[in-house]
């Protein structure tokens, strides 16, 4: 056998754990391409080298020394690797290389590469990054995603487009309104897998899959590889290659991690202390909910702190100017969910501040994964309340590594009034993001507006409209309140009737006598018959 050209190197490069060789990904030189250290070593199209001279790009992160040689070949490729290890241009180099050197006239309504993305946020840098080492070529870009105007998207689409990049709920949308075909969908690229199936995509994919053509090359990258992921892997893939870099279990070398361990009511004055100190200059903060996000910024605005909240339940434009006063310093706090961070890529992160810690440990390396990108370094602190503590355990099992404790700042203010206890049930949250467990026990038995619960479905909505004691409807002629007037001697609501009286709706007589019927006609020996023959009416 010939000797290995250098193929593993002796020692671990940079903060990237290079992973052992996949014998089974059916490659006959795996990892080969850790030879190529350059950009220009790949064989790329002079206008894209050109462009990624112009971006300041001289060597290939590993996950892009792997991907492209494979991706350049016309075969499949399998990836894990987590956000900020380089895998947009990973696809986007090979993908660009291959448009330009085989051009073809664009069809109507059909693109030639269609990228797939969980989030408009990820799915708008995928395009930006498409566009910038394709400034040189002759070549069209387009994204697609809620939120926005569909008619817009379909008046771009109609002529066609080489590269679609879209978010599956859209993709699906603009295919059932016939303003889309992927009948000519040469190479597909399915980014982020492990977060299309937490947003609940599958069954999106699932249709888009039978939908593209059988003969095309597909990519496809996940931060992890669980069983789930493996099965749909499949159903895109043929004889992939299989390459992995930075697993999610390892954590970034350069970022400086700490928690603090705090009480639920004053995670907000804690933050707020953090956040005056001049050497955080830009921060990211994550919450577990949108609910959250929003209460947070409500709170740093009342401290005369300038922040702005970045969730699902944002417009698209609202989220645009969150992401944009974030890159340009006009805002230096971003408070964001897990969901809407995929994708926010922005140079200069120097802090991550989990204000919830997440209940899934891999959501905390992604987290923790915005700072320290570009080989500087960067600072994550985590706040933890009790019921957090088992999530931290995960966390710490999940990386191997014990998060150093940081003290409370002296002379930290107390927290606000809200009740501790109840706020963490508030705040917690499943898998998906989906509020869990039960209520809070001071709220059960309880509905409305904070009235107790009866077992009679319809005691709290106010005396019924009934026949009243003389065959007249409740109500009728009567004061609000059902006092009685005249010469009838029916008892005020809620007051006991006299030895005699028929009973109020809804309660019990003093002393249950035999030939005493109830309303409902129950009682028997003819008792309801004889007090028909009594009423008023019947007479």
């Amino acid at each position: 056998m010939a000797p290995s050209r250098g193929l593993f190197p002796k020692e671990p490069r940079s903060a990237f754990a290079l992973s052992k060789p996949n014998l089974l990904c059916g490659s006959p030189h795996p990892f080969e391409s850790y030879t190529l250290t350059l950009f220009t070593d790949f064989g790329l199209a002079q206008p894209i080298l050109k462009a990624l001279t112009a971006e300041g790009y001289e060597k290939p992160t590993p996950i892009q020394a792997q991907t492209i040689p494979y991706a350049m070949e016309g075969r499949d490729v399998c990836g894990i690797a987590q956000t900020g290890t380089g895998k947009t241009a990973a696809f986007a180099l090979p993908i660009l290389h291959r448009l330009s050197e085989s051009p073809k006239p664009r069809k109507p309504k059909s693109p030639r590469v269609l990228v797939l993305s969980p989030t408009r946020e990820l799915a708008s840098q995928i395009a930006d990054s498409f566009k910038a080492y394709g400034r040189n070529l002759r070549l069209t870009t387009e994204v697609v995603f809620g939120g926005v105007t569909i008619s817009r998207q379909e008046k771009a689409l109609a002529n066609g487009v080489d590269v679609l990049v879209a978010t599956p709920g859209r993709l699906i949308d603009l295919i059932d309104r016939r303003a889309l075909t992927l009948r000519e969908i040469e190479i597909l690229v399915l980014d982020e897998a492990d977060q299309m199936l937490d947003l609940g995509f599958i069954h999106a994919l699932k249709r888009i899959v039978t939908l593209l053509p059988k003969e095309r090359q597909s990519l496809f990258f996940s931060a992890t590889m669980p069983k789930t992921i493996s099965t749909l892997a499949e159903s895109f893939l043929r004889n992939p290659a299989h390459v992995a870099v930075t697993p999610v279990a390892t954590t970034a070398e350069r970022v400086e991690q700490s928690v603090i361990f705090v009480q639920t009511g004053r995670k907000q004055v804690l933050l707020e202390t953090l956040l005056r100190d001049p050497s955080i200059d830009r921060v990211l903060v994550f919450t577990r909910t949108k609910h959250g996000a929003d209460k947070v910024v409500r709170g740093l605005d009342k401290a005369g702190i300038a922040g702005a909240a970045i969730h699902g339940n944002k417009s698209q434009p609202q989220r645009e100017r969150a992401l944009a006063g974030f890159r340009d310093g006009s805002c230096r706090v971003l408070v964001a969910t897990d969901i809407a961070a995929r994708g926010i890529d922005v140079e200069g992160v120097s802090h991550v501040i989990n204000y919830d810690l997440p209940n899934v440990p891999e959501s905390y390396v992604h987290r923790i994964g915005r700072t320290a990108r570009a080989g500087a370094t960067g600072s994550a602190i985590s706040f933890c309340n009790d019921e957090e503590k088992a999530y931290l355990k995960d966390i710490e099992k999940l990386t191997r590594l014990k998060v150093p404790v940081m003290p409370l700042p002296e002379g930290l203010p107390a927290g606000s009034a809200v009740s501790e206890a109840s706020e963490p049930r508030r705040e917690q949250s499943g898998r998906n993001g989906q509020p869990r467990g039960r209520a809070a026990p001071h709220a059960r038995g309880h509905q409305g507006h904070g009235q107790p619960r009866s077992a009679d479905p319809n005691a709290d909505r106010g005396p019924k409209r009934r026949r009243g004691r003389g065959g007249k409807p409740a109500g009728n002629g009567q004061p609000q309140g059902g006092q009685p007037t005249g010469n009838q001697q029916r008892p005020a609501q809620g007051q006991r009737p006299a030895q005699g009286q028929r009973p109020a709706q809804g309660q019990r007589p003093a002393q249950a006598k035999p030939a005493a019927a109830r309303q409902d006609g129950r009682r028997g020996d003819g008792a309801q018959v004889a007090w028909l023959e009594k009423s008023p009416r019947r007479r």
